[in-house]
């Protein structure tokens, strides 16, 4: 056999010998077909990205309106960096707005209308009339108040303006033409002159005895004042001189105080006469927490009547303000650069010393 007849015979050899052959192509032929597509799809990806109003070529316009875009974009991206820092700048000034109108709060301290309705406000005992100063009317925050307050120490002071006088519903005696007031001991809706409050008290305690002797059926009454005479020296003088005197039947000590308690009439301050009559339960107001007083009363209204009583009221139990109360208001006018030709205290210090004598026959 013959080498033709051998591959005939071998099938591989056979589809080998039938399988047609690529054709060679030539790279010279095809490459520019091949860069002509690239450069299309890239020509079209930048026509695309610059096309703005979509006509299909790139004009001055679509230059202007990417340009435009660009700058909204650098714009935005600015602002996100800028806006973290700026709000962070923004609740810092806020803050510090917030404290100093708080401090200044606190400083000047305003009282508006609705304040008065709070729970949380009260008068205090003394009020000020006086328009508002410079730093109150220059401020912000005071626009629209009525008044301010004060704190000295131990005492509070409400500064009420003129011109708000009828936002409280308060009385004033005598009227309100005076600056300084302090309430009535008894009735907190009525300011007294500081200028008449002792004087005003004294007269009022002395209505309240006149009419307490008619309420309880008197013939008659008188109402004296006396004033303790002052005293500047104290001796204790002891009989005997403590251990070194003696007596049969146990040692004895005697023991006087020099100072004498002794009053000075000052005037009768009122004195009536009446047909009497069977007693009421009177009402009192000054002098309803005088122990005195309320013995009195409830002897004369009791099944076995009294029928002559003589008792001396304290002036300064009965008054609105104490000696250590006058020391606080010294010291209040004193800062508000309020002088006068007299002090709180001192006329607190004679009230201490004066008495009313009250003698009542039934």
């Amino acid at each position: 056999m013959d080498e033709r007849e051998k591959q005939s015979l071998d099938p591989a050899i056979c589809e080998e010998a039938e399988a047609p052959q690529p054709e060679e192509v030539s790279p010279s032929a095809d490459a520019p077909r091949r860069q002509e597509s690239l450069w299309a799809k890239a020509r079209r990806a930048v026509v695309g990205a610059l096309d703005q109003d979509a006509d299909g070529t790139v004009s001055k316009e679509d230059m202007e309106l990417l340009a435009e875009k660009l700058g909204e974009t650098a714009r935005r991206a600015a602002v996100a960096v800028r806006d973290p820092l700026k709000d962070q700048q923004a609740r810092f000034v806020e803050g510090m707005d917030r404290r100093r109108r708080e401090a200044e709060l606190r400083q000047l301290a305003p009282v508006f209308t609705m304040d008065l309705t709070s729970p949380d406000f009260s008068l205090p005992k003394l009020i000020r009339i006086q328009p508002k100063d410079k730093r109150h009317a220059d401020s912000a925050i005071c626009q629209g108040s009525i008044g301010h307050m004060q704190y000295s120490k131990e005492l509070r002071v409400f500064t009420l303006y003129p011109e708000a006088l009828g936002e409280l519903g308060l009385d004033f005696y005598p009227d309100r033409e005076s600056e300084i007031y302090y309430v009535d001991p008894v009735d907190r809706d009525r300011y007294l002159s500081l200028d008449e409050y002792f004087s005003y008290l004294k007269i009022a305690r002395v209505n309240e005895l006149q009419k307490l002797a008619q309420d309880l059926g008197a013939r008659h009454f008188r109402v004296t004042f006396l004033e303790q005479k002052k005293s500047f020296t104290s001796s204790k003088v002891g009989a005997g001189l403590g251990a070194k005197v003696s007596h049969q039947g146990g040692g004895a000590k005697a023991e006087h105080d020099s100072r004498s308690d002794s009053f000075s009439r000052v005037e009768i301050a009122a004195e009536m006469s009446f047909e009497g009559h069977a007693p009421v339960a009177p009402q009192l107001h000054y002098l309803q927490r005088d122990p005195s007083i309320q013995s009195l009363i409830a002897l004369r209204m009791s099944d076995n009547p009294v029928m002559h009583q003589k008792v001396t009221i304290s002036l300064i139990s009965s008054s609105g303000i104490k000696v250590k109360d006058a020391v606080k208001i010294d010291a209040a006018l004193s800062s508000m650069k309020i002088i006068g030709n007299a002090t709180v205290s001192s006329e607190a210090q004679s009230e201490a010393r004066r008495y009313l004598e009250y003698e009542i026959d039934f």
